[in-house]
């Protein structure tokens, strides 16, 4: 299918800018793209709540390669806690396929524009308190760490972010120094849109197809679009956080997602 123009500078900045956070903050950028693309989707003719539930899927499936493009510019530096990846992970799968091939189909898109308001704006308020952790507090042991992984996955396939909206305040909470959790989350990122980027195909195979290039909640000339201008921001938006000191970065996450949640929240009344 062959977008018009207008809409292809209009994606193409919008993944820009969801590249550049997801290197920047390790969220997969699906915090900023659920509500544009809600808004670009609603503009085309799509029922509202149908028009919530792929843009969430859209947006997560571009986490996909985002996540690979932003872990790289972390990696070099050193700060990926790939122990913590490798024991979240598993539970992040099942956690992101129970919801995406199953509970998100079932929800109304205004429930889901509710939930993603309330998720961020909780994330935000921890983030921007800047509360400090008990210094003998550590991450939890492996069944500990798969509970989490699977709450991380199942909320993440929900509200289509790449699950730093949970993973980072959880990893700071358990003494993981912010840097290390931005970019801790920023790999975490694949699995979680993976497992939901499936779910949602399944979930969704039955449906009439809104527009041209849908394929079940994931509009595809859209994915393709955002994905190529997201992968080539990631690694500034890396480069940028370690630049930053921890209470820039923290204000800055938290200021971002307040925005975001009061968008969702309106479109959830609305």
């Amino acid at each position: 299918m062959m977008l018009e123009w207008s809409l292809v500078a209009e994606l193409l900045l919008l993944g820009c800018g969801t590249g550049f956070l997801a290197g920047l903050l390790g969220i997969g950028g699906g915090m900023l793209m659920v509500p544009f693309m809600t808004l670009l989707l609603s503009q085309r003719g799509v029922p509202a709540a149908l028009a919530v539930k792929m843009a969430i899927a859209t947006s997560m499936a571009t986490i996909l390669f985002t996540s690979v493009s932003s872990v790289r510019a972390h990696h070099k530096r050193g700060a990926v806690r790939w122990d913590v990846v490798r024991t979240l992970a598993p539970g992040i799968v099942v956690g992101g396929l129970i919801a995406g091939a199953g509970v998100f189909a079932l929800l109304k898109g205004t429930t889901l524009a509710l939930v993603f308001a309330i998720f961020v704006g909780f994330s935000a308020t921890q983030m921007l308190l800047d509360k400090k952790p008990k210094p003998t507090r550590q991450l939890p042991g492996p069944a500990g760490r798969f509970a989490a992984g699977g709450g991380i996955g199942f909320i993440s396939g929900l509200v289509g972010a790449g699950g730093g909206f949970v993973s980072v305040p959880f990893m700071t909470w358990c003494n993981v120094p912010m840097h290390n959790a931005v970019a801790t989350s920023a790999a975490l990122g694949f699995p979680i849109a993976l497992a939901n980027t499936v779910g949602y195909v399944v979930g969704g195979w039955s449906l009439p197809n809104p527009l041209p290039g849908a394929l079940g909640y994931l509009w595809l000339p859209a994915l393709a679009v955002i994905a190529t201008a997201s992968v080539l921001l990631a690694p500034l938006g890396a480069r940028a956080a370690h630049a930053m000191n921890v209470k820039q970065l923290k204000r800055a996450f938290a200021g971002m997602l307040y925005l975001l949640a009061a968008y969702m929240l309106y479109k959830a009344i609305a």
